[in-house]
C-alpha cells in the first residue's frame, strides 16, 4: 500500500536543483565576464556587423571618440542583446582596438588599406593612429618613383593647350620620317634614333622639372623646340640637305652638346623670375630716364627665338667626324 506525500512535510520536502550563484547574470559564470573591478568590465561591439569584445578600459585609456561615447559624453545604442551598435565598417576595428590596447600596431603594406585605415582612425580621433598612418603614406610616396608621361601632340590645336596648361618649362622634339623628299645619307638613321634615344634620357632625367612633349606629325624631320612661360625661347633643327654627286640627300644630324645645352638653359623659367633691381640699377635701367628709350627693343628681345640649326646646303658630305657648320638666326 502507497501513499502519497501532503501537507506541510511535501513543501519542506528538499530541492533537486542546484542552488544559482547569487549576483551572477545568466552565462557570465560560464564565460568568464563577470567584472571584477569597474575598470575592467566587458562591453560587447557590433561594428558594422563585425562584432568585438573589450574592456571599458581599453575604449576609455585615450581621449578618443570611444571615450566619448562611453564616459556618458555621447548617446550609445545597444540591441536587444545588449550589443553596442556602431554604424561602421568593422574591417579595420580590430586594429583600432589594438592600437588603444598597445599604442602602436603593425601597419598595412598597401596603401589602399593603408588609406582606408587613416580614414577609420580620423573617424575615431585616434591621434596617434592618425601620424604612424599619415608618416607611412609619406613615406611610400617618396619611395614610389613617378610615372614619366610623355604626351604626344596630335594637332597644333592640341600642342597650344599643352602649353599653355602647364606652368613648367616644355621641351619638344618633333621627328617625322614622312616628311623626307630625298633619300637619307648613310648616317642619318642612326643619327636620328640618336636623337629619340636622348629625348627618352633627358626625359627620365628631367620629368619633374620639365614637360617633355613628342610631335610626330610636324613639317620638320627632326627638330627641337623650347617652351619657357608659354613662348619658344629656343630651337634646334637637325636636318640639312646634302648635294651630291647625282641627287640630293637628306643628312640628319645630332649636335648633342647644343641640346643638352638648351635644356640646362631652359631651366631657368621654372619660376617666373623677375628683374634683378641691383642689375637694373647697375646697368642703368632703374635711374634717370634711360630705361623709357629702351621698351620696344625689350620687348623684342624678350619674343626673339634662339634658332640654331645646320646648314641646309651643303656641297658635300666630306667633313671630318665630329665637325659642325652652325649658324644662328
Amino acid at each position: 500500500m502507497s501513499a502519497e506525500a501532503s501537507g506541510p512535510a511535501a513543501a519542506e520536502a528538499p530541492s533537486l536543483e542546484a542552488p544559482k550563484p547569487s549576483g551572477l547574470e545568466p552565462g557570465s559564470a560560464a564565460y568568464g565576464l563577470k567584472p571584477l573591478t569597474p575598470n575592467s568590465k566587458y562591453v560587447k561591439l557590433n561594428v558594422g556587423g563585425s562584432l568585438h569584445y573589450t574592456t571599458l578600459r581599453t575604449l576609455t585609456g585615450q581621449d578618443t571618440m570611444l571615450k566619448a561615447m562611453f564616459s556618458g559624453r555621447a548617446e550609445v545604442l545597444t540591441d536587444a542583446g545588449g550589443w553596442v551598435l556602431i554604424d561602421r565598417s568593422g574591417r579595420h576595428f580590430g586594429t583600432i582596438l589594438n592600437y588603444l590596447r598597445d599604442g602602436s600596431v603593425p601597419l598595412p603594406d598597401n596603401t589602399r588599406e593603408l588609406g582606408e585605415l587613416l580614414g577609420e582612425a580620423r573617424y575615431y580621433l585616434v591621434q596617434g593612429l592618425i601620424e604612424d598612418c599619415q608618416l607611412a603614406l609619406q613615406q611610400k610616396r617618396e619611395n614610389l618613383s613617378p610615372l614619366c608621361l610623355i604626351p604626344t601632340v596630335t594637332s597644333p590645336r592640341e600642342e597650344q593647350q599643352l602649353l599653355a596648361s602647364t606652368s613648367k618649362p616644355v621641351v619638344k622634339l618633333l621627328h617625322n620620317r614622312s616628311n623626307n623628299k630625298y633619300s637619307y645619307t648613310s648616317t642619318s638613321d642612326d643619327n636620328l634614333l640618336k636623337n629619340i634615344e636622348l629625348f627618352d634620357k633627358l626625359a627620365l632625367r628631367f620629368h619633374g622639372r620639365l614637360l617633355f612633349l613628342k610631335d610626330v606629325l610636324g613639317d620638320e624631320i627632326c627638330c627641337w623646340s623650347f617652351y619657357g612661360q608659354g613662348r619658344k625661347i629656343a630651337e634646334v633643327c637637325c636636318t640639312s640637305i646634302v648635294y651630291a654627286t647625282e641627287k640630293k640627300q637628306t643628312k640628319v644630324e645630332f649636335p648633342e652638346a647644343r641640346i643638352f645645352e638648351e635644356t640646362l638653359n631652359i631651366l631657368i623659367y621654372e619660376t617666373p623670375r623677375g628683374p634683378d633691381p641691383a642689375l637694373l640699377e647697375a646697368t642703368g635701367g632703374a635711374a634717370g630716364g634711360g630705361g623709357a628709350g629702351r621698351g620696344e627693343d625689350e620687348d623684342n628681345r624678350e619674343h626673339r627665338v634662339r634658332r640654331i640649326h645646320v646648314r641646309r646646303h651643303i656641297t658635300h658630305d666630306e667633313r671630318p667626324h665630329g665637325q659642325q657648320i652652325v649658324f644662328k638666326d
